[in-house]
């Protein structure tokens, strides 16, 4: 049986691979998951130095055009070898209309032959009831793996495909869906946010 929608969150965000990750993990606790596409919504700045900030910004600017409770998602890929980056720019490492391609391929570039391929992707969940909310409910969660030298798998988005699950021994990108919530950065935020989803929503 399908679950019953009894509310509805606003995804600040235009990213459809995103959505389409989150999407039924909320809907299995009765949420729906409008993005804010479809409320003519535009994209808010991205200007802070932290995921957080960069969440925050974004629910923030949601929630008050919309008038309604907005979930922000700022995560990225934190390679050692390149102090970090790509970081809070993952999404614009190749430049500012960059695809997931160029990143990819600006992100093999900046490697090279390093040895070191550590790397994670952390991800910061922010949930709003309104812009002025001085309590949001924050989430993070981070996935631990390595960079391979050349993609693999045609699952996923971002740098999914370079990404190696070392225990699975598996890219991002070859995993089922189902898959990579269990172990993502972005499924591990969600647990956490949705542990604590029905009390602060009541709040």
């Amino acid at each position: 049986m399908a679950p019953v929608i009894a509310r509805e969150i606003v995804l600040a965000s235009g990213n459809r691979g995103k959505q389409a990750e989150l999407a039924p993990l909320f809907a299995a606790h009765g949420i729906a998951l409008l993005n804010q596409g479809e409320l003519g919504i535009a994209p808010a700045p991205e200007e802070g130095l932290t995921f957080v900030e960069n969440a925050l910004a974004k629910a923030r600017h949601v929630t008050a055009i919309a008038d309604r409770p907005a979930l922000a998602d700022d995560s990225g890929l934190i390679v050692d070898a390149l102090h970090g980056a790509p970081g809070v720019r993952s999404a614009r490492f190749a430049g500012a209309d960059a695809d997931d391609a160029a990143n990819n391929r600006r992100l093999l570039a900046e490697l090279g032959r390093r040895r070191s391929r550590r790397a994670r992707f952390h991800c910061v969940l922010v949930l709003l009831r309104h812009a002025a909310d001085p309590a949001p409910l924050i989430a993070t969660g981070t996935w631990e793996g390595e960079i391979l030298d050349e993609p693999r798998g045609s699952g996923g988005f971002g740098y999914d495909p370079l990404f190696l699950d070392p225990d699975l021994g598996r890219s991002a990108a070859e995993l089922t869906r189902e898959e990579k919530a269990a172990v993502s950065h972005r499924g591990r935020a969600v647990q956490v946010l949705l542990d604590g989803l029905k009390s602060w929503l009541q709040g």
